[in-house]
């Protein structure tokens, strides 16, 4: 079990990110993870995990457990932001080894983002999401991926034949209210077969693609768009922040079930 309300000091099992005009603050009400003053040529990020320099088999949370995040935003956000776990399967700073990706979390990209990996929920805004490509069922479609890209672009076939690709996957999204300056309490419960995403105790997604762990804990606010659609459009960059944008955090707490 872990609770921490970031009482004046950023507690040691953190690891820290702050570059490119990444800023970590310690507040009267929290931590505050910033992003200011960065251009589009240098990636920026300001972030805290329990992951970074551990090997993805040492991860340190499976399920089940239920993560709970009292959270606020200064806006809009230019690029991405979120809290939750995953795998972190590539890094924009190439430091890791890229690999399918798994995540459970509440995440958050603006345009020109283009993730659209649910059928009819948009490729951006604040959502709630599980993927798990890790999956046999994924890995299995892997060999026809150049086909599935160019079949989608042929009429109605998309609508067809990207729910069987989304539910191999292990994709569950659900699009949320875009948040905003007011505290606001986050809650995913992680288990094994079924995963149930709540704010402030009223339950927004619940789906049985879960996936596997072992994952880690991470919250960020950086400055990165990606494109990346079942038509086969790919494309990726990074926002110049003039002001300043950040996002609060005033209790991050991970217990068992």
């Amino acid at each position: 079990m872990m609770d921490d309300t970031f009482r004046g000091r950023l507690a040691p099992r953190w690891r820290r990110m702050q570059i490119g005009g990444g800023q970590l603050a310690v507040t009267e009400q929290g931590m505050r993870l910033a992003v200011a003053g960065t251009q589009a040529q240098r990636y920026a990020n300001a972030q805290i995990d329990d992951y970074s320099g551990l090997a993805r088999a040492s991860f340190p949370w499976r399920p089940p457990v239920r993560l709970t995040v009292r959270a606020r935003f200064g806006g809009p956000i230019r690029g991405t932001a979120g809290f939750g776990f995953w795998n972190s399967p590539i890094s924009p700073l190439g430091s890791v080894m890229p690999v399918l990706p798994a995540a459970i979390w509440f995440f958050y990209a603006s345009p020109p983002a283009n993730m659209p990996l649910a059928a009819g929920v948009p490729g951006h805004g604040w959502k709630a999401a599980t993927i798990d490509a890790r999956r046999s069922s994924a890995v299995r479609w892997a060999p026809f991926a150049p086909a599935v890209l160019l079949l989608n672009n042929l009429p109605g076939i998309e609508r067809r034949l990207w729910p069987l690709v989304q539910r191999a996957l292990g994709v569950a999204e659900v699009q949320l209210e875009a948040p905003g300056n007011s505290w606001r309490t986050y809650q995913i419960e992680w288990r094994a077969n079924h995963a149930r995403f709540a704010v402030n105790g009223v339950t927004v997604l619940e789906t049985e693609h879960s996936p596997h762990g072992p994952l880690g804990f991470v919250a960020w606010v950086d400055s990165q768009w990606l494109v990346a659609t079942p038509r086969g459009r790919f494309g990726w960059g990074l926002h110049a922040i003039r002001g300043s944008q950040w996002m609060e955090l005033a209790q991050v707490r991970i217990e068992p079930l």
